[in-house]
């Protein structure tokens, strides 16, 4: 196999400009993940101070079960690797479960930290 040392720069105009245009909706998608990730643990902070305040466990492992499920048929009718779905909301359901306990335990979790909730909440 050989390899090229072509670099972008290199490419024919046309491939350098379909590149530029991929590569600005990648940005734009990745803009809209990480403002809907926001939006999420919004919601699951006002969780977590709902469980707090009714001394509710911050994890609640049927619904992480459920949402995983859902997850992976979700991630299987869009043509994504449920494994890779699944992996996904396991890291956020695991940050917000996190951000539960530290509020259960009095503390609140910074803004810019993402805010905190029950896992699949």
């Amino acid at each position: 196999m050989t390899t090229s040392n072509t670099t972008t720069g290199d490419a024919d105009p046309a491939v350098r400009e379909e590149l530029a245009r991929l590569r600005d909706s990648i940005d734009n998608i990745d803009a809209a993940v990480v403002h809907m990730l926001a939006e999420r643990f919004k919601c699951t902070q006002q969780v977590g101070r709902l469980k707090a305040e009714h001394r509710l466990p911050p994890a609640d492992p049927g619904r992480e079960a459920r949402q995983i499920t859902r997850l992976r048929a979700l991630a299987e009718n869009a043509k994504l690797d449920p494994a890779f779905a699944e992996k996904f909301l396991g890291f956020i359901i695991a940050e917000v479960i996190r951000h539960h306990e530290r509020i259960a335990d009095g503390a609140t979790p910074s803004a810019n930290r993402g805010t905190t909730s029950s896992p699949g909440e």
